[in-house]
């Protein structure tokens, strides 16, 4: 009961704090108080508060900046020095006081915005070190343009502030600052409570999901640099009167670093995070002052010790002590979503896809893609792995810009950008879930509202009635859980329902959804099913990509079948599954026949080389792999087949250390390995050749190859090297030129190359005919052929069944993370449930 009582209380208190009249009530308290104390203070404390104030302008500054757009600047005594130089020259020049600091606003906005232009186009350390370069500009202008600024000597002798006929000695400039402060707050409050906030914190959070509802990531970053760039030279604009004479030496760069540190501090994205940031960076060195040289070394080590236990800043770790998740779930009415739902309906037309194209460097990644999507059906883009359909609903989407082709709609939007697209009506989901993840769920959804239109820069918070769509979106989606949640601490199927209600908020006559039910449960994939049906039945197009070839062909009014970037088949499943060319494109060419062994692979009296126990690995909730049991003889190759997301990669990345199974066994030579890191698991004997080859890209062919016998202490370099090269002689030409410029299927066979250089007990080989020229493949094989028949043992994962049939001794079919099927390659060439497997439903016979 205590308990209870004690989560009560804690949530009381985040409501009352949450709530907008609170914190005006809270600001209005502090500057009151803060003025109080200027009117009763000495000259020295009031100049120490007038200090105060203004590092808290700037950092209110900064925290819309940081706190949230998520951008970093180490520049901000720039802006501080341009607006304190520009109200120094206007008034020593005759202008009234009141009239240069509305101008040292303004040209200190524009100084944000010019300097945002190319400082957004970067980002990380790039964007710091623009920022820092930004200072170091104007402190040197300042020092170079002495008919102007004074130079070293700085300027001096300007009049004070007047006010109805009262001049403004230091008093009166410290309670300017402290108001100046209390509006900064206020305009803070009400920023991050409006969209634009909101979308700030979307633009922070993930620009690519920020652009798929229609914001414009770079238009919001600049805003927010003008803002930030506006408040710290107003506060400028007051130092010049409070400290009478200023020079180049008035704004060091370490001043940069402490408005910084204030922010971070306090605590990031927090209203009173630069006010209590900036007690401790202004007040705590005076405080310190009585002990000299150790000063600095006590205040680094205070501001050190801060961080390290609230490395939220202190607001933010008070609040994550104190607060409580607000339990309240979606109050869904129905409505508003009768109307919205209504909405949809109008929009008709659907999408028409013609002769859609795109090379990356010399890769042909998409080929005269055509399609219609109708409005109420669904439409699904299949193919094997590398196969295009990702990249052409980047297309779409606009996040690439087609080399040739139209995407029509109303009007041809081919190669507009993703946030115009989306405002043409086009949704999208993602692979790996885009959502918004320091936003709640219901804010994710509220900033999708309107797709983009934020209307005034600090207008009203949503609505009621926004309010309301939203939770109605999220019912519809199915959707139970609280709406104040955040949203990066939701499970796996909470992401994706609240990721396509939000795509369905920017209200699309087009949703692409990539891959939604990756990584579900069964009966998370039937639910997502019927509300795929649902979202189209309400008239939008739907344009599905999705590796369950069970739900695409239950689901599907007509899909289309890419390979290698080539439409090869558009119709409805039953077509599909029965085309032997879409059958070829999944299983493989059966042209290629391998070559047998000389004798018969006899199983039996060994032990095995690698075995698992009841493994089960996963993301999240749902279990990519579920109780697989495997094993593999010495000398042996077993495949492992099955159809895009069976869980075969997580099977791999498991074994070689790279995710953390959830339970079960790894036996490498009956030894467990299950709790071990990967380079361990890699020095026990295992050598991973992972998918898409990552090889070194600037390491020269010979650097590759040896950093896989990094392990080794027995290795004769130049010999099994030149053995190595006699095995892949394509090499030999290449071995001294860096891995980034060899063809594909080179650096596949460097990838095994640098693979068995190891010398490994087992060698892992991960899709390696993916994205290959038949050619190449039937090269490729042959030469793991010959690793098999020399007793290498291999563990092989290859999408195309065929080709892996045709070498391996034995194989396992992977279907949702279980084995279906397992048995003698020449049984299973000859099973029709392999062609199940991929291909979804049982086919028809031929």
């Amino acid at each position: 009961m205590a308990e209870q009582e004690y989560v009560s209380a804690r949530l009381r208190l985040t409501r009352l704090l949450a709530h907008p009249g609170t914190s005006i009530l809270g600001i209005v308290a502090l500057t009151a108080i803060t003025i109080m104390l200027a009117l009763n203070a000495n000259g020295y404390l009031v100049f120490i508060l007038a200090l105060f104030a203004l590092n808290v302008v700037v950092g209110v500054g900064l925290n819309i900046l940081l706190g949230l757009s998520g951008q970093i600047s180490f520049g901000h005594v720039g802006f501080f020095a341009i607006g304190a130089y520009t109200t120094a020259i206007m008034v020593i020049a005759g202008f009234d006081y009141w009239l240069a600091f509305i101008v040292s606003g303004i040209i200190s906005s524009f100084a944000g915005m010019l300097l945002a232009m190319p400082a957004l186009r970067v980002a990380g350390p790039y964007l710091a070190m623009m920022t820092i370069a930004f200072a170091f500009i104007v402190e040197h202008a300042a020092i170079e343009l002495r008919d102007l600024t004074g130079g070293h000597n700085g300027l001096m002798g300007f009049r004070s502030p007047e006010f109805a006929g009262r001049i403004f000695f230091e008093t009166e400039v410290a309670i300017a600052a402290v108001l100046l402060a209390g509006v900064s707050l206020l305009l803070f409050l009400q920023l991050s409570r409006g969209r634009w906030g909101m979308a700030m914190r979307a633009v922070a959070s993930s620009d690519v999901a920020a652009q798929s509802i229609g914001l414009n990531p770079f238009a919001i970053k600049t805003t927010a640099f003008v803002l930030s760039a506006l408040l710290a030279g107003l506060a400028g604009a007051l130092f010049t009167p409070l400290q009478l004479f200023i020079s180049p030496g008035s704004f060091p760069f370490f001043q940069s670093i402490l408005f910084l540190l204030a922010v971070i501090v306090g605590g990031t994205g927090r209203l009173l995070g630069p006010v209590i940031g900036s007690l401790i960076v202004v007040l705590l060195p005076e405080v310190l002052s009585g002990l000299a040289e150790y000063r600095l070394l006590i205040f680094g080590g205070i501001m050190m010790g801060v961080l390290l236990l609230a490395p939220k800043g202190i607001i933010g770790g008070l609040m994550g002590y104190l607060s409580a998740e607000d339990p309240t779930t979606a109050k869904a009415s129905g409505k508003a979503l009768g109307d919205f739902l209504s909405g949809l309906n109008e929009n008709t037309g659907g999408l028409k896809v013609t002769d859609l194209g795109i090379k990356f460097g010399g890769v042909q990644a998409a080929k005269d893609v055509s399609f219609t999507a109708p409005s109420g059906r669904i439409t699904s883009v299949i193919g094997p792995n590398g196969a295009g359909k990702t990249t052409v609903l980047n297309m779409i989407s606009g996040f690439y810009k087609p080399d040739s082709g139209r995407i029509e709609m109303s009007e041809d939007i081919a190669g507009r950008p993703a946030w115009r697209t989306a405002r043409a009506g086009i949704a999208r989901t993602y692979q790996t879930t885009q959502l918004f993840e320091d936003l709640s769920v219901r804010e994710n959804i509220l900033i999708a509202l309107g797709t983009g239109h934020l209307g005034w820069l600090l207008g009203r918070p949503p609505r009621d009635a926004q309010i309301a769509l939203a939770d109605d979106l999220l019912a519809f989606v199915g959707y139970k859980g609280p709406v104040a949640r955040r949203s990066g601490d939701l499970p796996h199927v909470d992401k994706r329902l609240v990721e396509i209600a939000r795509a369905l908020a920017t209200k699309p006559s087009v949703l692409l959804l990539d891959e939604p039910a990756a990584g579900l449960m069964h009966s998370d994939k039937e639910a997502l099913s019927l509300l795929i049906r649902k979202i189209a039945e309400a008239g939008v197009a739907v344009v599905l990509v999705e590796h369950d070839m069970s739900m695409i062909m239950r689901i599907s009014d007509e899909i289309i079948v890419l390979d290698a970037g080539v439409p090869i088949k558009t119709g409805a499943p039953s077509d599909v599954q029965n085309d032997p060319a879409v059958r070829r494109a999944y299983l493989g060419d059966s042209a290629y026949q391998g070559r047998e062994r000389s004798k018969p692979w006899i199983r039996g009296g060994k032990k095995d080389v690698l075995s698992t126990r009841s493994l089960t690995a996963g993301y999240g909730a749902a279990a990519a792999l579920d109780s697989l049991d495997m094993d593999v003889q010495p000398g042996e190759m077993v495949a492992v087949l099955g159809a895009n997301g069976a869980g075969k990669s997580t099977m791999m990345r498991s074994l070689a250390g790279l995710h953390r199974p959830v339970s079960g066994a790894i036996l490498l030579d009956m030894v467990p390995i299950e709790e071990r890191p990967a380079h361990q698991i890699a020095r026990a004997g295992l050598s991973l050749v992972p998918e898409g080859r990552q090889v070194f890209p600037l390491m020269s062919v010979r650097d590759n190859i040896l950093m896989g016998a990094y392990n080794r202490t027995d290795l004769d370099a130049e010999a099994e090297i030149d053995r190595l090269l006699q095995r892949f002689p394509r090499l030999c030409d290449r071995i001294d030129a860096p891995a980034g410029v060899l063809s594909g299927g080179e650096q596949q066979m460097l990838a095994i190359a640098r693979g068995l250089i190891a010398n490994p007990r087992i060698l892992l080989l991960d899709e390696p005919s993916l994205g290959l020229a038949p050619s190449i493949i039937a090269e490729l094989y042959d030469v793991l052929a010959d690793l098999r028949d020399e007793g290498v043992t291999v563990l092989l994962v290859d999408q195309m069944a065929t080709l892996a049939l045709a070498i391996a001794d034995r194989a396992y079919v992977l279907e949702s993370g279980q084995v279906v099927k397992s048995g003698t390659s020449v049984d299973l060439q000859k099973d029709a449930s392999i062609e199940q497997a991929y291909l979804g439903a049982e086919v028809a016979a031929q």
